[in-house]
């Protein structure tokens, strides 16, 4: 709707729209991790990697929002590497950057590793409005907001219990400096470890842009006849050949052309999403490309996907997430017609 309705005011109705549901799913999300984190669900799986390959990827994803706010993000490049789960440090850090970024009115935000002999100390400094002394301790309990955060930016004060959390559950240690009206610098503290050297990039060609979905022949799989209602309307709407398939069943259809790129739900009546994928790529090859959009944000499904080489999109699924994702896999594709 945000796509066809533009600018008008039917639009900025379906931008508040979004916001709100956006909310919601933060709401959600971070009520759900707590839970988990709480409960131990939330096993690590410690490997071996460079800070500064996963540094970079925090950068890309926050840059546009600091721009938004006329911030200057800096990523301090870093060779170090640690061993620890990488998704859970990469929340963590995530949260810390995106607290960062709500209370600074001006400035920057630098991303940073120093080395402690053997221990790898990740900074996060701000030039925000910076935290009372006598404040420190409960930043970190959940649904706590203090008064100045408050008048400073929307917020639920669940960023940073999850942050605590995360710590607890990975065994680091937490530091925190503020200075009121000037800033603030969190550290996480973990221990140095070796990481093998990274293979040689085999260069690859570049991946298409958006613009080379229109043509593309695109099979939705889902048990829900509203989601495919809408994944029809936004694909068609890039120009894509959309068939769906409610489930294993119709997967293929007699005469039904190959398809170019698959979406399918995890959650399917009868079985799951990968179930059919691997049915799909048994009848049409597997270098089908394809693309797990599922609601079930588990570990497991997104280890048993990789197992897999398929990527994972969370649902709600966001258009220019879902478009960027398709780009990517449609080089794998052979050119539609």
């Amino acid at each position: 709707l945000i796509e066809k309705a533009g600018k008008g005011p039917a639009g900025k109705a379906a931008v508040n729209i979004e916001s709100s549901l956006e909310s919601v799913e933060t709401i959600l999300g971070a009520v759900l991790d707590i839970s988990r984190l709480d409960a131990g669900a939330m096993k690590p799986e410690d490997t071996a990697f460079n800070l500064g390959g996963l540094l970079s990827q925090i950068g890309n994803d926050f840059r546009p929002l600091a721009a938004e706010k006329k911030l200057d993000l800096k990523i301090m490049p870093s060779s170090l590497g640690v061993m620890t789960d990488r998704n859970l440090l990469r929340r963590l850090i995530q949260n810390l950057v995106s607290n960062a970024i709500k209370y600074t009115r001006k400035g920057r935000i630098l991303v940073g590793v120093r080395r402690r002999g053997e221990l790898a100390e990740i900074q996060v400094i701000d030039t925000g409005i910076g935290i009372a002394g006598d404040k420190l301790n409960t930043v970190f309990h959940e649904f706590t907001r203090l008064d100045e955060g408050v008048r400073e930016a929307e917020g639920l004060g669940l960023g940073l219990s999850i942050v605590d959390r995360i710590a607890r559950v990975l065994r680091l240690e937490i530091r925190i400096f503020s200075n009121p009206g000037k800033g603030t610098r969190f550290s996480v503290i973990l221990p140095v470890a070796e990481v093998a050297a990274p293979p040689r990039e085999i260069s690859k060609a570049p991946a298409r842009s958006a613009s080379t979905l229109a043509g593309l022949n695109v099979l939705c799989i889902d048990n829900d006849a509203r989601i495919l209602d809408g994944m029809r309307l936004l694909l068609e709407g890039w120009g894509c050949h959309v068939e769906t398939a409610s489930g294993s069943g119709e997967l293929m259809r007699p005469g039904a052309a190959r398809p170019d790129v698959v979406l399918a739900d995890y959650h399917l009546d009868g079985g799951t999403g990968l179930d059919a994928i691997a049915r799909l790529r048994a009848a049409y090859g597997q270098d089908l490309p394809c693309v797990l959009v599922t609601a079930d944000r588990s570990s497991e499904v997104r280890a048993a996907a990789s197992q897999l080489d398929i990527p994972v999109v969370n649902k709600p699924v966001k258009p220019a997430v879902l478009r960027s994702m398709m780009a990517r896999v449609r080089p794998l594709a052979p050119a539609a017609e």
